[in-house]
């Protein structure tokens, strides 16, 4: 076979009609060990072959000195080469063959003795197995060699074939969805989650409470009543005092914190070497008007465009958020997630799923209609560079951009100043666990899988996520960053919203409060004390409102 038409080979996409196929440059079998490459390197062949621009070579080896991404990602990323050249170049080099998963999915019983979830984030899956061996796809040839050992000590002799992430992704939901699924529901520890929730139990034990309370209040009203008189007020006194403490150490941390020439100098930290992917998921629901505005939104973002990856995480149900973003022009560096259906449709369960398709290191979340402010994950990156890895989540502050479309917005606004602006700093400095917002949070990885992600069962997951950081030893720390979403206007979805952050509320504390000498030993006196005042004294206040 000539060199010609190995070429041709490699650069030609498979027609639909044609037959599925293994894809290979030269007949006979090959037992790749995932080692050094060729010799010349990946431009240096794409400049021979004349799919790309010697002055798009140059710059994009520009970026790569300053960013943790691989060459041919950035080329993709700004449009300088197409897939098909990028992929037949990869396979010349690395002397591997080039697998069609799409028209030939891979074995469902090879893909377990691996794991989906690593086949996912380790970027490779176990096609096939021949009278060779077990070929294994990757889209990351170079770092090969890291698993072949375990790849072996599993299959025995492997061969490394190429594939794309797409189609990988593809791929592996094709057959093993419905286990990803699950594991969207369950990554958190049992005892640590709602799904061992008996609503209907929980309905009772209240139900007979509050018929106890009437029972007591119909025999002994004055005591009854001044009881819970006297609790209402105590525990708006200690609410009180700790926002009180929070207002002072805010104010004096920004007091603290006046930019001057000497101070900015001294508080510069280290040059980041090279900026890694930050991956952000959003998750969509009924959002069919709002999917072209998210991405006009997002493209204002200053971050390296190939370092960002965007999943725009949508429901299996949701046919109608589907619709508009097949429709929509998405750029390379943003994605679409489809969340199977399952046993609850929350969006915690959502972001589960989608977090193991996530590239990144560092993992973001946004809603549908935020307007982060442009140099938001420059902020993100260089705030978790300058912290230790005990800081594993960043929460931005969040702001509305219609503050001024009524009064009930308004309030939103200056309710949301308080707490993003007041609160949550002071909390930080009073070294007390910071109940999160539901956007602009972002966590290292490593720590964010090893909690176990978000409690899929939790009305208010990352209140109780924040929680879980500070059991485990983490530490959140606010970011000086604004994100800028629309206020809820309306009456009715502004008590909707309130209910669900309420009962939240309470089954955060009910589940953190299962063995309370533990969450003692974990927290400490002084965190375990703030707790009870943010979560219990929070539901206090709403429950005996018409008390006081």
């Amino acid at each position: 076979m000539t060199a010609p038409t190995r070429l041709s080979q490699l650069t030609n996409l498979v027609k639909p009609s044609d037959p599925p196929r293994f894809r290979t440059i030269r007949n006979e079998p090959r037992v790749i060990d995932g080692g050094a490459p060729a010799k010349n390197l990946v431009g240096q062949r794409l400049i021979h072959r004349g799919a790309v621009k010697p002055g798009d070579l140059v710059k994009a080896l520009a970026m790569q000195a300053r960013q943790d991404a691989r060459l041919g990602d950035i080329l993709l990323s700004n449009g300088m080469v197409t897939q098909s050249a990028l992929l037949a170049v990869l396979s010349e080099q690395w002397q591997a063959d080039v697998v069609e998963l799409d028209s030939r999915p891979p074995d469902p019983e090879l893909i377990d003795a691996y794991g989906a979830t690593r086949c996912l984030t380790d970027g490779l899956v176990p096609w096939r197995r021949d009278e060779s061996g077990v070929i294994v796809a990757t889209t990351r040839p170079e770092r090969f060699a890291i698993f072949r050992d375990e790849l072996e000590a599993i299959f025995g002799t492997v061969r490394m074939a190429l594939t794309t992430d797409p189609e990988l992704h593809r791929a592996i939901t094709l057959v093993r969805n419905p286990l990803l699924a699950e594991r969207a529901e369950q990554r958190v520890a049992l005892n640590l989650s709602c799904r061992a929730w008996d609503g209907r139990k929980a309905a009772r034990i209240i139900t007979l409470a509050l018929v106890l309370v009437t029972l007591v209040g119909v025999l002994w009203p004055i005591a009854t009543f001044s009881l819970l008189a006297a609790w209402a007020i105590g525990t708006l006194a200690v609410t009180l005092a700790l926002k009180t403490a929070a207002l002072f150490f805010a104010v004096r941390r920004r007091a603290g914190n006046r930019p001057n020439l000497f101070h900015t100098m001294r508080r510069k930290g280290p040059t980041i070497a090279r900026l890694p992917t930050v991956s952000v998921m959003v998750p969509l629901y009924k959002e069919e008007n709002i999917a072209g505005k998210l991405v006009k939104r997002l493209e204002r973002l200053a971050y390296p465009k190939e370092l960002m990856d965007i999943l725009l995480v949508v429901e299996q149900t949701d046919a109608q958020t589907q619709e508009v973003l097949e429709r929509t022009e998405l750029p390379r560096w943003m994605r679409v997630i489809v969340v199977p259906a399952g046993g609850v449709q929350t969006k915690p369960r959502a972001l589960n799923y989608a977090l193991d398709f996530c590239k990144g290191q560092i993992i973001g979340v946004w809603d549908a209609e935020d307007a982060p402010d442009a140099d938001q994950l420059h902020k993100v990156v260089r705030h978790f560079h300058d912290r230790g890895p005990d800081v594993a989540c960043l929460q931005g502050r969040l702001d509305y951009y219609n503050a001024r479309t009524n009064w009930l917005s308004r309030c939103f606004t200056i309710e949301y100043a308080s707490w993003f602006g007041v609160v949550l700093p002071g909390l930080q400095r009073m070294k007390l666990a910071l109940p999160l917002g539901g956007t602009t949070l972002y966590f290292r990885r490593a720590a964010l899988e090893k909690l176990g992600g978000w409690d899929a069962h939790n009305v208010t997951e990352d209140a109780d996520l924040g929680m879980r950081l500070v059991r485990m030893g983490y530490r959140t720390e606010m970011v000086d960053t604004t994100t800028r979403e629309e206020a809820n206007c309306r009456v009715l979805p502004w008590i909707k919203q309130r209910s669900r952050w309420l009962k939240g509320y309470a089954m955060t504390w009910a589940v953190h409060m299962r063995n309370p000498a533990k969450l003692w030993r974990e927290l400490g006196a002084w965190q375990f004390a703030g707790f009870q005042v943010l979560f219990l004294g929070t539901l206090s206040q709403f429950l005996l409102a018409p008390v006081l």
